[in-house]
């Protein structure tokens, strides 16, 4: 219940749109709130229900996370369409994501698949990150940042295709993305 209360005061501190209880009819708020019971169930290993369950929200609201997914407090989805989150995605507190980011897998990992995100995470309209990459903590990623398959370090922004760090620590910079050790299934 607090996780959701937190959620709620993610919505005020980032839409400005937000002006009463109309949040209720957010669908990124739905999606959220309906995945932390289903996170429950699917934690309690009950069978094919929490799946179930995520299918009918993502019919309803547009937004597909798995039950796996692990979500922190003060999570907000802006507009929400379009937006996949992974079964081993992990993403920490205070973070934002808008319409149609990706937080998906390769296909060419095992056991951990998808991104962790780290805490107070930005993450813009259309962004795909995918495999076991770790996004740092206050990070910045642009809007169309296609595709983030490399760790991003804390205290930047990203942006562009290929995603590259162009500010660091409130510094323009332009530096290629670090890279990333691969833990790739061995066929």
């Amino acid at each position: 219940m607090i996780a959701i209360i937190e959620d709620i005061r993610a919505i005020y501190r980032n839409d400005p749109a937000a002006h009463t209880i109309e949040f209720l009819l957010y669908p990124g708020f739905q999606a959220i709130t309906a995945h932390r019971f289903i996170h429950i169930l699917y934690k309690l290993r009950i069978p094919f229900i929490p799946r179930l369950l995520s299918q009918i929200v993502r019919f309803l609201t547009g937004l597909e996370i798995h039950p796996g997914a692990r979500i922190g407090k003060g999570f907000f989805v802006d507009h929400g369409a379009g937006v996949v989150i992974g079964e081993t995605t992990e993403i920490g507190r205070n973070c934002v994501l808008f319409h149609n980011v990706t937080l998906g897998g390769t296909g060419k990992h095992v056991g951990k698949r998808h991104p962790t995100i780290g805490d107070n995470v930005f993450i813009g309209t259309g962004a795909i990150l995918l495999g076991p990459i770790h996004v740092g903590n206050d990070v910045k990623i642009g809007a169309n940042s296609f595709v983030v398959m490399r760790d991003v370090p804390s205290d930047c922004t990203v942006a562009g295709t290929p995603a590259k760090i162009i500010k660091r620590n409130d510094q323009l910079v332009d530096e290629e993305l670090p890279k990333t050790v691969e833990r790739i299934l061995v066929s």
